[in-house]
């Protein structure tokens, strides 16, 4: 009983506590909770998100699992140094490199030297400042690149890249190849022998076949396929096989270089010599053969620039650490402190090599000896042939595991469909980009010649590295709150200055290679934009246009704009005065005839529409119908954004629109609605109110309006127009109705259109004094138009007689009869419940005398139209302001006895600012 009553005690304490520790939680709501869950969704791991933390109690706990990841995770020794180092440290220092020191002399090899390393070293730090500024997936530089300077730019670069690495491995496989043939003549199955005869002497000279090299370079290029088909576990085994012999081949260097000076190995070794060290430091540059060997009749011609593209290869491979970002177990750390060890080491052993080379054997020994290093090497040649075979097979293996990872990257990320095939899942080795790349490898092999090779890989490296410094010059210069990288050592001059020296080493390779390869990248950029699906990734390239626009928008101001520099920005009133087919959130016509009010597409629009409800309960509902109407916009081609308000009713919601909608200057200047056509079809009795509201409001909130009657017969941008445009400018609006009428005239539709304007004088003597200035104002603006002066005596005698007058005076009478009915029923509520006369909610004081003027003139302008405009194209026409003290119903009679019988209709109504000028 008292183990019970323990055991009791005990659970009724826990849940005391639970009690108390929800209750605590409850003060949140339904928030996201700081938890594990919590933190692992904003890493962008996909998991299976709970329950409520305070659901029911049939809820079922979750229990969390580690998330299964790669089997091995890299360091930064083995995972980016020892890569880079082996990547760095290839065929070039070993084959060329004395050849360079003794062409460009020890002074511009120096020069060259720091040139080339400035590059990569700048690049490097531009590296580690992107890659330190939050967690790094696969991909590398791509990924890198991508999120900084958007998708297209990422996977055109990339791309590049992976092209660059794929064929950076043809030419390291080719180095160990032809430095093994070189070693052991007696392997090659092609060897060709040429007789050399200088006088007397007649000596055999062993020459390498290209088809060796390519049955070799093959065989080679298949085994190395297979170790990187093993995974990382067999790479982390053999990579230190290759790279160890290396560091020792280059003790090896040393220590008979040091030695020389004894031993004297071959003939122009001197030994370190000052003597030797002079005669080598200017530069000798000369014409060679294809070989590199001096000749005065040779093909070949040899200064700084080309021995830039030559010795460039030898100071990449500084992404090889980057580019296995996905098996690294810390990437903010490994890869900043890793590739800047690399390529620190590796630019103080080729300074050092310079000065020693320059200072141990002639001239003529470091242009004719192509394999000095391993003449010179103690204690014997052979392991510096040795050496150099396993250097550049480490550097092929390093790009063969490079360059499939960075392709299933760019697949991984879904932009272009065609690379699908590529696509791995988390910690899987991508197999068929692995054979991609080995086929791009051998079919660089085949080629067989080193030379031609060495250009081609430069440029796609030099693209690649220019893109990282871009990258890291304008997350640098923008300075969003999201930029704040671990690595402090950074600053946006040093990447716009590594940048630019890239691009200067492109141009002073070859120009035309620099060409073909900014329009391959171009090229893929212009695809991505067609073929890629969209991504929002963040880039900086959004973060440029939105500080430009809110800089923008701060030189705008609040004062009011210039009519020169005045553009239209409509509010498009989606909401339709009765029902719209499923799934369509916005009438069709009226998204073209946004179009029509741009020219050549400047400008923005804005569509909204309204959601009768309250916002807690259709918050939900709004987020959709807002996506559903920007998608909408988009499939109509529509420069504009979609805005959905949550409103009690239409009135209220269009009063908030008017009131807040836009910032500053690029607030909607011009709304623009349907005509309600159906409201008397359809016996919708609220409409009426419902307009005159909307209307009265854009008066107060100084908006312009345009309203469309006919919208379903406005014509789309393939249905040409002919006939006129007709404006009845009857009151000044600042020049909207004209401008409105030069704006359809850019359009295909109406631009065979001319334009029509009709005024109307009270005199007949001021017809004449009126036509000649507004010919003269319309002249001034650049308008061609025809002038046609309609006097007030003209307009009353035009209804005496005519079919139009007969249709204008049967709408004339309706609506008399109509307007009495309701007035009549106006005053009958007014004396049974013993109020005033109430209309629209408040007292009304009406005007009968006025009311029928009001009709007689709508009556009128209707004739006038009918009569010259009946086959126009369209008609603009000024807008009335409804009426103080008249009904919402009355206001409604009149417009409807104005559009009567027209087919096409645009009513326009000006606000207090100009928006076209007479002056320059």
């Amino acid at each position: 009983m008292e183990e019970e009553g323990r055991d009791g005690s005990s659970n009724s304490h826990a849940e005391v506590n639970g009690i108390q520790m929800e209750s605590k939680l409850e003060l949140f709501g339904f928030d996201s909770l700081v938890n594990i869950l919590g933190l692992k969704s904003m890493t962008g791991e996909q998991i299976q998100a709970p329950s409520s933390p305070r659901g029911d109690a049939e809820d079922v706990s979750i229990t969390l699992e580690r998330p299964k990841t790669a089997d091995v995770k890299l360091g930064t020794l083995m995972g980016v140094f020892l890569p880079c180092l082996q990547n760095i440290l290839g065929i070039i220092y070993y084959i060329r490199f004395s050849w360079i020191v003794g062409m460009a002399g020890i002074g511009e090899s120096l020069l060259l030297v720091a040139f080339c390393g400035a590059c990569t070293f700048l690049t490097s730090v531009s590296l580690s400042a992107i890659a330190t500024n939050g967690a790094m997936k696969g991909g590398g530089p791509y990924y890198l690149i991508g999120r900084a300077l958007g998708p297209e730019v990422g996977v055109s670069i990339g791309l590049c890249f992976f092209l660059g690495t794929a064929v950076a491995g043809a030419l390291y496989v080719l180095g160990a190849v032809e430095t093994f043939l070189d070693a052991v003549p007696g392997a090659g199955i092609f060897s060709e022998t040429i007789t050399q005869v200088n006088g007397t002497t007649v000596s055999p000279i062993h020459e390498t076949s290209i088809h060796d090299l390519q049955i070799y370079g093959i065989v080679v290029t298949i085994i190395l396929c297979f170790i990187v088909f093993g995974g990382v576990k067999m790479i982390n085994r053999v990579a230190p096989a290759f790279l160890i012999p290396v560091m020792f081949s280059l003790f090896c260097i040393f220590i008979g270089i040091f030695a020389s000076g004894k031993d004297k190995p071959d003939e122009g070794i001197t030994g370190l010599s000052f003597s030797t060290f002079k005669d080598n430091w200017g530069p000798d540059y000369q014409t060679t053969n294809n070989a590199g060997i001096p000749d005065p009749k040779g093909s070949v011609y040899w200064n700084f620039n080309a021995l830039v593209g030559l010795f460039f290869p030898a100071v990449t491979g500084i992404m090889a650490g980057s580019n296995r970002s996905a098996s690294l177990k810390d990437t903010q750390r490994s890869i900043p402190i890793g590739t800047l060890a690399a390529t620190l080491a590796t630019s103080a052993l080729y300074i050092v090599s310079v000065l020693i080379f320059g200072a141990f054997a002639t001239r003529e020994k470091l242009l004719t000896d192509r394999l000095l290093t391993a003449t010179v090497a103690w204690p014997l040649p052979a392991i510096i042939y040795v050496g150099i075979i396993l250097s550049t097979l480490g550097a092929a293996l390093q790009s063969l595991v490079g360059a499939p990872r960075l392709l299933a990257a760019i697949a991984n990320d879904d932009i272009l469909p065609v690379l699908n095939y590529f696509k791995v899942t988390d910690g899987g080795e991508p197999h068929l980009a692995t054979l991609f790349t080995a086929f791009i490898c051998v079919g660089c092999v085949v080629i067989g010649n080193l030379d031609l090779i060495t250009p081609t890989i430069t440029m796609f490296y030099l693209l690649c590295y220019a893109g990282v410094n871009l990258s890291c010059f304008l997350l640098d210069l923008l300075d969003a709150p999201s930029w704040r990288p671990r690595w402090k050592f950074h600053h946006w001059s040093l990447s716009l200055l590594g940048a630019f020296i890239c691009i200067v080493i492109m141009f002073l390779i070859s120009w035309t290679f620099t060409i073909v390869s900014l329009a391959l990248a171009s090229l893929i950029y212009k695809y991505v934009g067609i073929k890629g699906k969209a991504g929002d990734w963040g880039d900086g390239f959004k973060s440029a246009y939105f500080q430009l626009a809110l800089r923008s928008l701060r030189s705008l101001g609040a004062n009011q704009v210039h009519p020169k520099n005045w553009y239209p920005i409509p509010l498009i009133f989606c909401r339709p005065w009765g029902k719209l087919p499923e799934n369509v959130p916005c009438h069709p016509k009226l998204a073209d005839f946004a179009n029509f009010m741009k020219k050549k597409g400047r400008g923005m629009s804005i569509f909204v529409s309204i959601l009768d409800g309250d916002y807690l309960e259709c918050a939900e509902d709004a987020k959709a119908a807002c996506q559903q109407l920007s998608t909408y916009i988009e499939y109509k081609q529509c420069e504009g954004v979609a805005e959905i308000i949550v409103a009690p009713n239409m009135s209220t919601g269009f009063r908030a629109i008017v009131q807040t909608m836009g910032l500053g200057n690029l607030k909607p200047n011009i709304v623009v609605m349907r005509y309600p056509e159906i409201w008397r079809r359809e016996n919708l009795t609220e409409i009426p109110v419902t307009f005159v509201g909307i209307i009265n409001d854009c008066i107060i909130a100084n908006k312009a309006v345009v309203i469309v009657k006919g919208l379903d017969e406005w014509p789309n941008e393939f249905q040409r127009q002919f006939g006129t445009i007709d404006l009845y400018w009857i009151v000044r609006d600042g020049g909207l109705m004209l401008l409105l009428s030069q704006l359809l005239l850019t359009k295909a539709s109406f631009e065979s259109c001319k334009i029509q304007v009709f005024c109307i004088a009270e005199e007949d003597s001021d017809a004449e004094v009126l036509k000649a200035d507004v010919k003269k104002f319309l002249y001034d603006l650049r308008m061609q138009a025809e002038v046609i002066v309609i006097t007030i005596k003209g307009w009353d005698a035009q209804l005496d007689g005519g079919s139009q007058h007969d249709e204008s005076l049967e709408a004339f009478t309706a609506a008399q009869r109509r307007i009495t009915d309701y007035l009549s029923k106006m005053k009958e509520t007014a004396e049974r419940e013993g109020k005033p006369t109430m209309a629209d909610g408040k007292a009304v004081v009406v005007n009968e005398q006025q009311v029928e003027k009001f009709l007689y003139t709508t009556l009128k302008l209707n004739s006038t139209i009918l009569r010259y405009s009946r086959m126009a194209a369209v008609v603009l026409v000024s807008l009335p302001p409804p009426p103080s003290n008249h009904p919402a119903y009355f206001y409604m009679e009149y417009m409807d006895l104005l559009v009567d019988n027209v087919p096409r209709l645009l009513i326009v109504r000006g606000y207090s600012k100009r928006v076209v000028t007479l002056f320059t």
